[in-house]
Formats: structure tokens, sequence, C-alpha cells
């Protein structure tokens, strides 16, 4: 599509098309939604002014280039958004030239652009790096540590701060909003460089005269904090208005410094029932688009409305209990807490490391945090788990949600490597409950443990319902739910438990079935006793084969010079998980119920 030739009025009812195929993709797919709808214009402008590839278009998350990926050659393509085997929800590289950069992880966009700007300066290349960046991102440190050193180098790139929900600053007054309309064309552009270039000839006096002058507009403009930082500003722009996209984005080209430039826009704009600050049109499953209900609700509790329950019978029980989530209350199940008791939960935006550190503190002081983060993002805050948690031994609760494959969401987001991650680390203890039952036996248990503790969980519901009993959960033990007299263990972890009872129950063989319950501790008397018996020994768990569980329960066996087990694990193999439905995606990489029947009667 040559976009770069059509007139406004054609570029406004491309904007039409744009949102009603993302509404039909979506709802019937699930994505990404408001997020998408609200940046279409910005994007269609993006395309119009610059010149990708050629320029990069950087995309901070890049849950929000939908309309990038349509524009981009995979308008056809778009109905296989995030299937297995489709398109990717975020950019991806090997799926397009268009993508820059894979990402699925907020605030990496401006040091992204930062160090492209510098291979382009080196390179001697006429090339502008361009990224879009929303304002809740600009609540993780990356993006500041990137600001800083930009501030001060002054390498060209434009940086499009897509203010969503306002949230940065608002115009005040008409006569803010008049000067910010003004300081988006490119009058107020040639006038600031003639001032800079009259400054360089004039006496003192009138130096600073002219030097006062410029800064008491800035004053009462939006753009005071990242002009003082050493970057150019044009803004706010309505970032639904084609127009003013143009002109605002035309400028900033010319710039040929660091310039951000302030788009504000509405999440789910031209899709009414999604419009304005609604998180949970943030990611949707799919939905009837003619009244926003899903199709599919599932009467069973997932793993995370089962941690907010049970969190909130904690917090309810004990006046020391607090927590805090990531930008994602709902997700984690934090937001029902943070209801009931406002004083004691706490949302930090899109700062992992924060969060966790100021949870370090309060466990110092005496309070007993739970810190609710998904697997994927803990990553973030690997370096304060350690540094602020771990040495000092507190006793803080890592609840990480969407431990093991998480589906559409693909590579960044799989929840495969925390227990390699965090097995390593001095003093922390890994648990994971296989049911509601024994999550509820391992949050009690949390409150009195006095280390740092990580629990985790799946996405969505349990594998298991009521087939085992509970036990009470004390340091280190594991439990044996089922018993037999074969040479043959099945040795689980957390929610893969089912799967090991599932393929059991399918086969002509009578395994024992384990529960480990804690991968770190282990059971070593449990283990011990087991290995004299059984001597073939079959690892489930949803996560990352190196440094998982079987390489763990390997070295246990190696540790205590047992060679006559063998060990072969279920886990996934040292591979980036792609995306798609989760049943589809594990059984391409062999480790569905049905894929390990098929080994078992092979062997």
């Amino acid at each position: 599509m040559d976009i770069k030739s059509l007139k406004f009025s054609e570029l406004e009812t491309l904007a039409t098309d744009i949102r009603e195929r993302i509404l039909s993709v979506v709802s019937t797919n699930g994505g990404h939604l408001s997020s998408n709808l609200g940046v279409v214009e910005l994007s269609i402008v993006m395309h119009y002014v610059f010149n990708p590839p050629n320029d990069p278009f950087i995309f901070d998350v890049s849950h929000q280039s939908y309309t990038h990926k349509l524009l981009s050659g995979r308008w056809n393509e778009f109905d296989s958004l995030r299937k297995f085997g489709g398109i990717s929800g975020y950019t991806k590289p090997s799926e397009s030239k268009y993508d820059y950069f894979v990402a699925g992880h907020s605030s990496t966009s401006i040091s992204l652009a930062v160090g492209a700007a510098k291979a382009i300066r080196l390179k001697g290349e006429d090339r502008l790096p361009v990224t879009v960046i929303g304002d809740g991102a600009l609540s993780a440190g990356m993006a500041y540590e990137a600001l800083n050193e930009l501030g001060d180098k002054k390498y060209p790139c434009v940086i499009i701060l897509n203010d969503n929900e306002m949230s940065i600053s608002k115009p005040i007054g008409a006569m803010s909003k008049y000067l910010s309309q003004m300081m988006a064309g490119p009058f107020y552009q040639k006038f600031k460089n003639k001032i800079n270039q009259l400054l360089q000839h004039v006496p003192d006096s009138a130096a600073y005269m002219a030097k006062r002058l410029e800064e008491g507009i800035r004053l009462i403009t939006p753009g005071m904090f990242f002009e003082e930082l050493g970057l150019e500003y044009i803004g706010p722009v309505n970032g639904h208005n084609i127009k003013d996209l143009i002109s605002a984005f035309s400028v900033a080209k010319s710039i040929q410094k660091p310039v951000i430039v302030h788009v504000q826009t509405i999440k789910g704009k031209g899709y009414e029932i999604a419009e304005g600050p609604k998180e949970k049109w943030h990611g949707v499953s799919p939905f009837n688009p003619q009244n926003g209900m899903a199709l599919q609700k599932s009467n069973q509790k997932s793993a995370t409305e089962i941690f907010s329950s049970l969190l909130l019978e904690l917090a309810s029980k004990y006046d020391n209990v607090v927590g805090v989530t990531a930008a994602m209350p709902s997700g984690t199940g934090i937001g029902a807490l943070i209801e009931k008791f406002p004083d004691r939960f706490w949302d930090t935006a899109i700062a992992e490391q924060h969060a966790v550190t100021s949870m370090a503190a309060m466990a110092k002081e005496g309070f007993k945090p739970y810190i609710a983060i998904y697997s994927t993002f803990m990553q973030r805050a690997y370096d304060q788990v350690i540094h602020d948690c771990a040495i000092l031994n507190l006793p803080v609760v890592l609840c990480m949600d969407r431990a093991g494959i998480v589906g559409e969401d693909g590579e960044t987001h799989q929840g495969a490597f925390d227990i390699s991650f965090l097995n390593t680390v001095p003093n922390f203890t890994l648990v994971a409950p296989r049911d509601e039952l024994m999550f509820k036996e391992i949050m009690e248990f949390s409150y009195s443990f006095n280390s740092p503790l990580a629990i985790r969980y799946p996405r969505g519901n349990f594998g298991l319902s009521d087939e085992f009993k509970p036990v009470k959960v004390e340091l280190g033990k594991s439990q044996i739910l089922l018993q037999n007299s074969e040479n043959i263990a099945f040795i689980g972890y957390g929610n893969a438990v089912a799967k090991a009872y599932k393929v059991a129950s399918i086969l002509d063989i009578n395994p024992t079935i384990i529960d480990l319950i804690f991968i770190k501790p282990l059971d070593e008397e449990l283990l011990l006793n087991l290995a004299k018996e059984h001597k073939k020994w079959y690892i489930f768990s949803d996560s990352a084969k190196r440094g998982g569980v079987g390489e763990i329960l390997s070295g246990f066996l190696q540790d205590n010079d047992i060679k006559d087990v063998s060990v072969v694990s279920f886990e996934y193999l040292d591979n980036f998980i792609t995306h798609g439905n989760i049943s589809k995606v594990e059984n391409s990489l062999n480790i569905d119920v049905d894929s390990i029947v098929r080994y078992f009667r092979q062997i």
C-alpha cells in the first residue's frame, strides 16, 4: 500500500477500515484491543511521514503494533494473529523487515533508539529512529536512564509519547492549549532556532532576557520536564487528528535532534464499549463485538482467583500482611486487595525493580510482603531479588502467576525460567501448588515462613481439582500421591502433577506418583528411599529443562553417588517457545499428554 500518496480524506477512511479489521480479528482471536484502537491514526501518520523500514520503528512493549502490521504487508495474514503458526501479537523481526526489534516487556524502546542512533551516526547513514512509548512505560527506570544519555549526547531520534490517560500532564487552561498547539508547528521551532542563533551575538544582558522569555513560555507548557533533560518537545497533539499529527511529525523529522512528540489518545477509540482507561479491555479473550461479552466463561476458578481470595483471607486475619503488583492489579489478583486495603496494597506501575526493593524494606520493618508479579516479569527484578531480599534473608513472598506456557503472548511472556534462575539464589525456598487445596496450605505456610519464598502457579485453571487429599505443608517435604511397586516413578512439580496423573491413568503401567511440593529444599529422605526401588524417574514440570526440575534431581542423584537411576524429563527444551494455543504449543514440543503417552508406548 502506497500510503504516502493518499489524501487526508483517504487516510481517515483507512483509519476506519483498520479499526474494523482490528475489532473483527481481536474479537475472534483475543489480543490487545484498547491500546491498538487508540493508536490507529498515530501509526498511519508514522508510515506517512517517516520511511520504514529504513527508519527503524521501535514500539515499546509492541502490544500496540497491530496497525503497523496491517500497514506493512500483513493485512491478509492478520486473521492468524496470535494463532499457532500465525503472526505474533508483538513485533518480530523474523516475521517482517518492518519489525525492528522483539518487544514484549516495557520501557526498552528509548534505549534501543539510542543504540540505533549511535550506529546510524557511526555508519554515516540517513536514517532516523522513531519510537512509540506509552505514558505507563515511563514509570520504569530504564526509560529515564536512556533519556538521561540522550539529553546529553543529542542523537537524532523521534520519541512519540502516547499519553492515553493524560497521566503525564494536562493542558492548563486555554492559554496552555494554544501554546501547545503553537509549539507543535514549524513557527515555534524556527523561532526558537533564531533565538539560539541570536544569543550567540548579542550582549549578555539581552541574551539573559531572551532566554528568560523562552523559559517563561516553557514554564506554562507540559514539555518543561523533557526540555530540562535536554530534549526538544512538541505537543500535546491530538492523537486522532491526522492533519495535526502530520504537522507535528514533520517538524520532529526536520529538527535533527532528539525530540519528544507528546500525543494524547483515547484507549479503545472507535469502539465505545472499550473507550477510556478500562483495564479489562487492555488484553481480551474472544468476545462478542456487539455487546462486549466474553464468548467462553469457565466455571472453574483460575489459579489467580484462588490466590487473590487466599491472600485476602490472610490480609483480613493479619494486619502486617502487605502486598504489591507492578501495573497488573487485575491480572495478578491484587486489585481486590487494593480495593479493600488501600493503605496496605499498592500498584507501583511498570516498576518491578522498585516493587521488590520497596517490599524488602517493609519486610525489614516487620511486615509480611506478598509480591505478585508474573513469572516472565520477575526476570526484570532479578538483581533486586538477590541483592535486596536474599542477602538479608528477608521474609518476602514472590507470588509468580503465569508460570509455564502462557499461550498466545509467546516468547516474551512464557513463564519458563523462574525455577532455573531462583534455584541458584541462596536463602530462597521454592514451592508450587498442584491444586486449590494445596495452594491454601502453601499460603498458610507462607505467612509464618521467615525466609524468602517463591510460589509459582499457572495461568488459567489447575489441572487437578480434588483428586488427592492435601497435606499440611512442612518445609522441604514432598507427598506420595500413589504408591506402587513397579520400577517407575512419575515425579511432578506444581501444576504439572496433573499431567503426570493423566498420563498414568491412560497407560497400562502403575507408577508411583510424587508431588515434590518443594523443589528447594528437596525431600532428600523421600528421594533416597524412592531411588532404592524405582530406577526410572520421569519428571513433569512446566519449566525449562536447563536448570529445571530434572537437572536438579539429576544433581541430587550425583551428589549422593546414585548411578543406577535414570532420569527422563518432560520439560521445555533449550529454545524460546512460540505463541499459540497452549495445547497446540505443548503438542509441538511433544510434552502434551498424548505425546507423552505415545512416548511410553514406543519404549
